[in-house]
Parts: C-alpha cells; structure tokens; sequence
C-alpha cells in the first residue's frame, strides 16, 4: 500500500479500498471474506457497494474481489466484466464464468 493516496469516500469506503489495495497481484479475495477482514463480516452487500464505488480501479484492484461461488460478479470499470475477466487473466487467475 506504500505511495497509494485512497481517494475520498466514506470511512467505509475507504477502509474497503485499503483492503483491496492489499490483496496480491494473481490472487482474489471473496466480498465475504473482504468484509470479515475489515471486521464487518455482515455488511458484505455494503463491501460490494463500496468496491463499486472505488474511483481508481486499477491503483486499486477491485477486480481482484470475485463472489464466493467463484464468479466474477461485476465491475464498474470500462469494458465491464469481460475487462474483469481480461484483468485476471493477465495476472494468471482463471475464474468460473
């Protein structure tokens, strides 16, 4: 996380995108498992809410927070989902449709 500024949000928000921030590169993090590292194991639709959110999306890599079933789920950055699915893959992570 060294040299990335968060961007302004909600504290909520915020906290989200340092999470994502550490997740690394060829690897995902579930919206579940996102919340319950920030410590809100419940608010999982308010993770998701806050990824979505997230104004930077390749300084912080949303598209590295998948579904717990392994699908994708969405993506707020240009080309949408498919743009998710080519992130991963040129990272080498190979996700269920």
């Amino acid at each position: 996380m060294k040299g990335i500024k968060i961007p302004e949000g909600t504290f909520f928000q915020q906290r989200v995108w340092r999470e994502i921030v550490k997740i690394p590169r060829g690897s995902v993090m579930t919206y579940k498992a996102l919340a319950t590292r920030i410590g809100s194991p419940n608010a999982v639709r308010a993770v998701a809410n806050a990824v979505g959110a997230n104004p930077l999306v390749i300084t912080i890599p949303c598209h590295r927070v998948i579904r717990s079933d392994g699908t994708l789920g969405g993506y707020s950055g240009r080309g949408g989902v498919s743009m998710k699915r080519k992130l991963l893959r040129d990272e080498g992570v190979e996700v269920a449709k």
